[in-house]
């Protein structure tokens, strides 16, 4: 659905006070699952994979998250009572003797998650939280606090930002402190930094949402911590230059980031933690915070988003948020999601810890790029064309950089980060054959018990298109254009695919299946994009004798969308099917999935355009191959001539 008037372009106080409510809402609906302390609030449905007490902590810290920014705010105008709620919490979940007592950060890692929560708000909310506490309760949560310094047990990824936070407060009130871990952390989280604002997760290419409610957000909200430029100083580094630096790299990210929001508010359905849902967000936030963006651009984004979920019934009738995306959905949940985990959407309402007077409120409503005309973007660190058109609203990203693995891998693919395609109106199916066999967003080879190939490892080939040809890898172009202007960019990779006997019994945390792998053959696939039509060119080299076909599969399409796959160049004519899957993904509705089916397996180039809208297209992609070059004359007659690998 497009927005309508009341759902975009409000105005600051009144878009506050929507969100204000909402904030009170939510907050309200999980205090009849709190314990009589108020120290762990457990909220209904399956345990999580790290058990109970973990699910407690994890409601009470990322509740306690929204708790905090509605005090700071208000400036500590409190008439639900959150600060003494909450303080109340505090003192029995660090009590060690307590029955209602927390899991520790030593006893458990999901802890040093949590703790980072409970030191950012004890900072933010200092002079009605933390300066109130009783001198026992400050020195229990020093304690409880302290046992992250000097723990190595950190994964090297976005959690460094948890020990620099937590080790930050603990500095700020004579808690114990280490500036080698500081500088480690900061360390890492530098080696992260990537062209055009971007962050990976970690040393692999995990280019997702953590980039902006973690890698992004983390460093807008410590720069503002008592003593931050103390702590940075001891980790020999100056907090004023790195966070120059950081709001630059904010600033380029925002570029992108604001692309990527559907004219529905709708977010793009990649990646892990997809629970999380409005925390998408944040980034939008963390910018008004640093002082970068157009604030009211920076305030439409950040609540469109909110609202999209809102005006999908989140959270529904019995009130707390679920696993899920619109509705509850068991299967989007990692090993790590218990039902508290969904409140880390709570970064997505930071906005409100600024005051009514902020600049992020008080300016003019400024439109989303796709509200101006349709969007042409390559984002070069994820590897992504981004094409987003105006009629309908929809975001697509064509991938042929990003799997969640290191170069070489020889994994399967993750449905969350290594298929062709991702759109803020579909969802890659995520049932448990989509994790064992690719189908939708992909070119795979079938063996004869109609297994499918995995890409995972792929190389990212640099293709030259039109007008638009990236020169390096930093290189990055955002075209905002009208449907006729003829523009299109192209993008490319090369895999050596692999059938894949998995593992199902490693823990997931998004990433695809491991297991014992068969080489089946190399497959270069050319993705030239335009509007709603994506013209994908494959290749097959050295294929395994038991390769019996190559299939090509199309979005994965719910009600209210039209998925096409139309073939238009090889030597074997293909079978054009589709296959409709019920509950495979988080949205409302069967989805249908087109494929083209090549048999035996083609020896030169291939073709088809693949189309996603909410309408039928009118015609399609036309092409011509000549040596060494494909040229693609569109609907309208623009053409666009692409030089292949």
């Amino acid at each position: 659905m497009t927005p309508t008037s009341d759902r975009s372009g409000a105005a600051g106080p009144e878009a506050r006070a929507w969100l204000a409510s909402y904030a009170d809402g939510l907050l309200a609906a999980v205090q009849p699952y709190a314990s009589p302390t108020g120290s762990l609030i457990t909220l209904p449905g399956t345990p999580g994979g790290y058990g109970t007490a973990v699910d407690g902590l994890e409601g009470f810290a990322r509740t306690f998250l929204l708790a905090g920014f509605r005090l700071a705010g208000e400036d500590g105008a409190d008439p639900h009572h959150l600060a003494e709620r909450y303080a109340a919490g505090l003192a029995a979940g660090t009590d060690a003797a307590h029955p209602e007592r927390w899991t520790r950060p030593e006893e458990h890692g999901q802890a040093k998650v949590e703790a980072a929560s409970l030191a950012l708000i004890l900072d933010m909310t200092r002079p009605w939280i933390w300066d109130r506490l009783a001198p026992d309760v400050q020195e229990r949560t020093v304690e409880y606090l302290g046992s992250v310094v000097g723990d190595r047990d950190y994964p090297d990824n976005n959690w460094v930002w948890f020990r620099i936070v937590v080790e930050t407060f603990l500095k700020s009130v004579g808690g114990p402190f280490s500036a080698d871990d500081v500088t480690r952390d900061l360390a890492a989280h530098d080696r992260f930094r990537r062209p055009g604002g971007w962050f990976a997760d970690g040393p692999e290419r995990s280019f997702d949402h953590y980039a902006g409610w973690a890698l992004h957000l983390y460093p807008a909200l410590w720069q503002r911590m008592s003593g931050a430029a103390e702590v940075a100083q001891a980790a020999g580094d100056d907090l004023a230059v790195r966070s120059a630096s950081d709001r630059e790299h904010l600033a380029r990210y925002l570029d992108d980031a604001l692309a990527l929001v559907g004219s529905d508010g709708a977010p793009l359905l990649q990646g892990r933690s997809l629970t999380y849902r409005f925390a998408a967000a944040a980034p939008f936030w963390a910018g008004a915070f640093a002082g970068v963006g157009r604030p009211g651009q920076l305030r439409e984004a950040a609540t469109r988003i909110v609202r999209h979920f809102a005006d999908h019934d989140v959270p529904g009738p019995d009130g707390p948020l679920t696993l899920g995306w619109h509705g509850p959905w068991r299967p989007i949940a990692q090993r790590y999601s218990g039902p508290g985990s969904p409140y880390w959407a709570s970064k997505g309402l930071l906005g409100l810890a600024l005051p009514a007077s902020h600049e992020v409120w008080t300016a003019a409503p400024e439109p989303l790029p796709v509200d101006d005309g349709d969007v042409l973007a390559i984002a070069a660190a994820p590897g992504w064309a981004i094409s987003a058109t105006h009629d309908d609203g929809i975001v697509r990203v064509i991938n042929h950089g990003t799997d969640h693995a290191l170069p070489g891998d020889d994994g399967g693919d993750s449905p969350l980060y290594a298929r062709l395609g991702y759109s803020t109106a579909t969802s890659p199916l995520l049932d448990a054959e989509a994790w064992t066999s690719p189908l939708d967003q992909s070119v795979v080879l079938l063996n004869a018990q109609n297994e499918a190939t995995h890409r995972t490892g792929f190389t990212p080939l640099p293709v030259e298109c039109g007008t638009f040809a990236p020169s390096g890898p930093s290189d990055r172009t955002n075209i905002q254009h009208s449907t006729g202007s003829g523009e299109a960019v192209a993008l490319g990779s090369v895999a050596d695919v692999r059938w894949v006997e998995a593992d199902l019994s490693v823990p997931d945390h998004g990433s695809g299946r491991p297991g014992s792998s068969t080489p089946a053959g190399r497959i270069t696939t050319v993705s030239i994009v335009r509007g709603a039509w994506e013209v994908r060119l494959v290749r097959v080299a050295d294929p395994a004798d038991a390769a019996t076909a190559l299939r090509i599969g199309g979005w994965a399409a719910g009600p209210g969308l039209t998925s096409a796959l139309v073939p238009l160049l090889g030597d074997v004519a293909p079978l054009c099917g589709e296959t409709t899957s019920d509950d495979a993904t988080p949205l409302a509705g069967p989805t249908t999935t087109p494929w083209l089916r090549y048999a035996p397996v083609p020896a030169g180039w291939v073709a088809a355009a693949v189309h996603l809208a909410r309408t039928p297209a009118v015609g399609h992609p036309q092409l011509d191959l000549t040596p060494g070059q494909a040229a693609v004359t569109w609907p309208d007659g623009k053409r666009t001539t692409t030089t292949l690998p």
